[in-house]
């Protein structure tokens, strides 16, 4: 396996841990059911562990990204993956024919550049007419706004109502999902089961709630030219962690740490009284007798 790529804040690299693994990972993780057996497009594929996830379901992947240096290093680092391959090309100018792809994936590229219309043009060209787009881009009120941030790496960053009229001009279908990184504990059955149940406590009251109301961190698309084409994701829920439950335990060791530091600190001001004590009791030693027997200490 060839070296990691260099994490630089553009393109993530699967060594990335805890919450923007869950994050970048989830998506493809979701991707994999819905192109299982697909001839499938990824496009702008940075480091390419996304493509490869995706090769180990579906009927092909052909990975692009405009990135020479990410794909020479996802062509080595990848290179045993069966199914998959991957090319250097402009998401903007796809060097395919019309109707190739079963589906296009394509995760956080709409807000790295300008040409939106001309990007979902490609991604609709280069579809079959029963094929589907599943495609991410941070919701701008919730990822930016808030904290008045700005990602050097972000060209325009789209609000929903602008997301939604981007995509109604060249889909004629969509369904809009949510994601958002949140640190949950689950109870669930372990039959099978097809139910959600989600309880949220907010000032000392428990509401029961058909699903997460939280305003989503990412939209996540899947467009269609007809409704019938569009994967099933109606009444579903979907959860994503890794088996040491890194973020968990990132934070029980936060938690050690403090509390680690709080007895350090709390040792220091005992030292420090002792001392304080100390110094008060020499103070008083060196005060001439007669003087202590005045009162005059």
């Amino acid at each position: 396996m060839s070296e990691s790529l260099e994490f630089t804040g553009e393109r993530f690299t699967p060594e990335c841990v805890r919450e923007i693994h869950y994050e970048h990972f989830h998506r493809y993780a979701l991707a994999t059911r819905w192109c299982a057996g697909k001839r499938t497009l990824d496009a702008a594929c940075g480091e390419g562990y996304g493509s490869a996830l995706l090769a180990s379901q579906a009927a092909s992947v052909v990975a692009v990204d405009i990135s020479e240096q990410a794909i020479s290093h996802a062509r080595q680092r990848y290179a045993q993956t069966e199914q998959l391959d991957f090319q250097v090309a402009d998401c903007t100018s796809l060097p395919f024919p019309d109707n190739e792809f079963d589906c296009v994936v394509s995760f956080e590229t709409l807000e790295h550049l300008a040409e939106h219309d001309l990007l979902l043009a490609e991604f609709r060209r280069v579809l079959k007419a029963d094929g589907f787009l599943l495609l991410s881009s941070p919701d701008k009120a919730v990822y930016s706004d808030p904290h008045d941030t700005n990602n050097e790496y972000h060209v325009r960053e789209l609000y929903r109502e602008e997301l939604e009229a981007l995509i109604k001009r060249h889909f004629g279908a969509f369904q809009l999902l949510g994601q958002k990184l949140a640190f949950h504990s689950a109870i669930w059955s372990l039959e099978p089961s097809g139910t959600v149940m989600f309880d949220q406590a907010a000032e000392g009251k428990l509401t029961q709630l058909d699903g997460i109301n939280q305003p989503p961190m990412y939209f996540i698309a899947l467009c269609a030219a007809e409704a019938d084409a569009l994967p099933d994701s109606s009444g579903c829920l979907w959860l994503f962690d890794d088996a040491g439950e890194s973020v968990y335990q990132h934070y029980h060791g936060e938690i050690r740490r403090n509390m680690a530091a709080g007895g350090i600190i709390a040792g220091l001001e005992k030292e420090l009284e002792t001392l304080k004590a100390g110094a008060e009791k020499t103070a008083k030693i060196q005060v001439p007798w007669w003087q202590r027997w005045l009162g005059k200490t």
